[in-house]
Formats: structure tokens, sequence, C-alpha cells
């Protein structure tokens, strides 16, 4: 059993934007040499979050509006009297800091439309995004 581990950083520009980084992913997944396993993709951030989902300009406007609905900047929460991010925080618990694929002769199984994107909640800031790939 391998195990290989690589990061990078992706700069964000607003405060709530979807970054895809699909293809940053498959690079990773491809040096790795690892056939058949597992691909973890893990944030080390308490205010962004990633899905699994079609890169679609319709649906990422979708996206973007139901966070905002959601978890309301403006709502009176009790982080804010600490920090004033608490929408932020909301979002990225219940959506997730990471997501796994399976990964099958050398390349992550995902569908058609299917692509890892980084959520940016708090932004515009410097995200890391750790990527750990298991298998043989």
């Amino acid at each position: 059993m391998k195990v290989f581990q690589e990061e990078f950083e992706v700069l964000t520009k607003k405060r709530i934007e979807v970054i895809d980084i699909t293809e940053k992913v498959e690079s990773i997944v491809e040096k790795s040499k690892i056939k058949n396993g597992i691909c973890q993709i893990f944030l080390p951030h308490a205010t962004s979050a990633i899905i699994l989902e079609e890169n679609e300009e319709g649906l990422i406007s979708d996206i973007e509006n139901y966070i905002k609905k959601n978890f309301p900047s403006n709502a009176d929460y009790e982080h804010n009297k600490v920090d004033d991010n608490a929408d932020s925080h909301l979002a990225s618990g219940f959506i997730g800091q990471s997501r796994s694929y399976p990964i099958k002769n050398g390349e992550i199984l995902r569908g058609t439309w299917q692509r890892p994107l980084l959520l940016e909640l708090d932004g515009p800031r410097r995200r890391k995004v750790f990527i750990t790939i298991i298998g043989e």
C-alpha cells in the first residue's frame, strides 16, 4: 500500500466564490502513479468547503445564491460578536471540508459532470488544498 500526499494553493478573489480544482487534482493523481485506491481532498480551513458538482455557469450562480440564502451574512449570530464571519463557519461546517474519490486504473472515478469545486465562503483568501492518495 502506498501513500502519496501533495498540497497546492488557491487564491480566491471574492467573498463567496466557486473554483474548479479538477485539473490540479487529476494531475496529482497521475503524478502519484497509484492505479487503484482513494483520493481524499481536504481543506484545512473553517470558512471554505468542497463539493463534487458540475461546473456550469447557471449552477455556479445557484450554488452561490443557495449559500447566501441559507447562511445569510446579516443574521444575528453569536459568533459575530467575536469575528464577523459566522455565516462562513456555518456554511463550511454543514457543507464539509473534505471529499473522496475512488481511483481506478490511475484516474479518479467521477460522473461526467462531477468535478471537485472549492467553495470560498469568507474571501478573498489564500487557501491550501491537501490531497492524500492511498492505494496500489
